[in-house]
């Protein structure tokens, strides 16, 4: 059995972890298929326990992570039917269907409890909210602008 999660952003992840399926504990792996509509995506999120192999089983997606800082390097491609590409431990990663078909990968991660933080959703979806006045000068916006974007979580 696996966990079914939409986030809204044209994408279905069906997770399997431990806590999913029971076996998995000791193994230090879990999986997620990602089900992807057309242009939609897997926003930017990290995992801050796992390391994240993606391997493409249909249609096409434009994935990529970012290096930390000072760097902040963005490392991309265009994966098709067949590829695969690796997304190191903790580094902010996203997945974007290209397309206008479907796209499916199955992503393997190095822990039975990968964990998962969209980052948008938790800087501007937290609970409580971080103040807007950080917020707005963290990203030089005005604090309506904030305002705006939390009012979407």
């Amino acid at each position: 059995m696996a966990g079914n999660m939409s986030n809204n952003q044209g994408s279905a992840v069906s997770a399997v972890n431990v806590a999913h399926i029971p076996g998995l504990n000791t193994l230090g792996i879990s999986l997620a298929r990602v089900d992807y509509a057309p242009y939609g995506q897997n926003p930017p999120h990290i995992h801050p326990r796992a390391s994240e192999i993606l391997t493409m089983l249909e249609g096409s997606l434009y994935v990529g992570f970012v290096t930390s800082n000072p760097e902040n390097k963005l490392f991309s491609k265009v994966l098709n039917k067949g590829d695969v590409f690796v997304f190191p431990q903790g580094l902010i990663h996203f997945q974007f269907n290209t397309g206008d078909k479907e796209a499916i990968a199955i992503a393997a991660l190095s822990s039975k409890n990968p964990g998962v933080i969209t980052i948008a959703n938790a800087v501007f979806g937290s609970t409580p909210s971080i103040s807007d006045d950080i917020l707005a000068k963290a990203f030089q916006v005005d604090k309506k602008i904030v305002d705006h974007v939390q009012a979407q979580f």
